[in-house]
């Protein structure tokens, strides 16, 4: 497939592929990633130009691409629900201020995006190295790097 063939199916079936998978996720941003993801993957396998059949294997590549966006959310949900918050009871004296330093622990894990929170969670509950995270998670230790730094500041600031 030459890049004349492959911009002619992007601009026929990208807003198709991707009001479908809008329609089973909900979520503009989830249907757009999902359907680049699929024309990466036909660009990648250089599949023979062939409309009818590129079409039905975007619908295909895409509905796949879902399940496999929903099993991972659901692998990360069944990890993060796991998670037991591991504090140390040195408030355990005044137990409305640790209650108080609980309640803030959570707002701000809340407000965390999910990669930052697994990042900050593997680190401190399960004392693993960053090196370790990266290994897991399938990232750079940069990466990881950044996500730590950036939570570490959200919590500065909230506890100052």
């Amino acid at each position: 497939m030459n890049k004349e063939e492959f911009k002619n199916i992007y601009d026929n079936y990208f807003d198709a592929i991707r009001n479908y998978i809008f329609y089973k996720s909900g979520n503009t941003d989830i249907a757009t990633d999902i359907t680049q993801e699929a024309f990466i993957k036909i660009w990648e396998k250089q599949i023979e130009f062939n409309p009818q059949k590129n079409k039905s294997l975007l619908y295909k590549i895409a509905g796949d691409l879902f399940i496999n966006f929903i099993r991972h959310k659901k692998v990360e949900t069944n990890y993060l629900s796991g998670i037991k918050f591991g504090f140390v009871n040195e408030y355990s004296n005044n137990n409305l201020e640790y209650k108080e330093l609980i309640g803030v622990y959570e707002i701000i894990l809340s407000k965390l995006s999910d990669k930052q929170r697994i990042v900050f969670l593997m680190s401190r509950n399960e004392e693993l190295s960053y090196k370790e995270i990266a290994e897991r998670l399938n990232i750079s230790v940069k990466a990881v790097e950044k996500r730590m730094s950036k939570t570490l500041v959200k919590f500065r600031k909230t506890l100052k």
